[in-house]
């Protein structure tokens, strides 16, 4: 082999890792290289987050509050004679009905309310005794009626009255085991013609009262159009509120 061949050579083999080197290069730049901003999650826009705040802002709209949490506002606490008192616990937004012996009770004394087609919400908690913790008196028309929720020695639940007949007595009667220290929601919907009411997501009610006589007993006449009563317990009660509804409102359940 000449000088020359031998040189060639040299060279050639000092070449070929360059060329093995760039073509590599060249092959890793067609390697396609991933997204990764597809990849990350996609903050919603203000546009996509405007439509549930401003639901949520119309369905807060509907409520009207009854209770403000720190004073006795369109309250009087009712005449029952042997009554206990009406006490606020502001810092808990909780107005609490001491035992009465028998009742203590509110009565509504702002201006006019809804007498169908609407809707009321409350918590309430039986904080001791042993009877019905929480009366809710509400209108029905020209009429009230009122739930009652664990009377007759702590557990029945109803409306009294319907065609005369009491809580303990009626289409509505039944029993619940209350717990003493426990919020229960309790919700009422009076429509043209029905009176439904929930503990909770618990249907206690739904009578269709288009050919019924609706009223309350004698005791809770004091309560009318609207109050809330117990019976020898201490109660407490808060997220008092009320909505009108809608004749399309009215057609369903919970």
């Amino acid at each position: 082999m000449s000088a020359a061949d031998v040189k060639r050579t040299q060279v050639g083999r000092l070449a070929a890792p360059v060329i093995g080197l760039m073509g590599l290069a060249v092959m890793i730049s067609l390697i396609p290289v991933a997204d990764t901003a597809a990849d990350e999650p996609q903050k919603p826009t203000a546009a996509a987050t405007e439509p549930a705040a401003s639901d949520a802002k119309q369905e807060s709209a509907k409520w009207r509050s009854l209770f403000d949490g720190k004073t006795l506002t369109n309250w009087k606490a009712t005449d029952f004679g042997g009554q206990g008192s009406v006490v606020i616990r502001e810092k808990e937004h909780v107005m609490r009905l001491e035992q009465g012996e028998p009742l203590t009770g509110i009565t509504w004394t702002g201006k006019d309310l809804p007498r169908v087609n609407y809707e009321i919400r409350l918590e309430a908690k039986r904080v001791d005794g042993n009877d019905f913790f929480c009366g809710l008196t509400f209108p029905v028309k020209k009429n009230s009626c009122t739930l009652i929720l664990g009377g007759w020695g702590g557990g029945l639940t109803g409306i009294s009255s319907i065609n005369g007949f009491d809580a303990s007595e009626n289409e509505t009667t039944d029993f619940v085991s209350f717990d003493n220290g426990k919020w229960y929601e309790v919700r009422v919907v009076v429509t043209d013609t029905h009176i439904k009411a929930w503990l909770g997501d618990d249907m206690l009610a739904d009578v269709d009262y288009s050919e019924k006589n609706i009223d309350v007993r004698i005791e809770m006449e004091l309560c009318k159009p609207l109050g809330l009563a117990s019976f020898q317990t201490v109660s407490d009660i808060r997220n008092f509120r009320i909505r009108e509804l809608k004749p399309e409102d009215t057609k369903e359940g919970p």
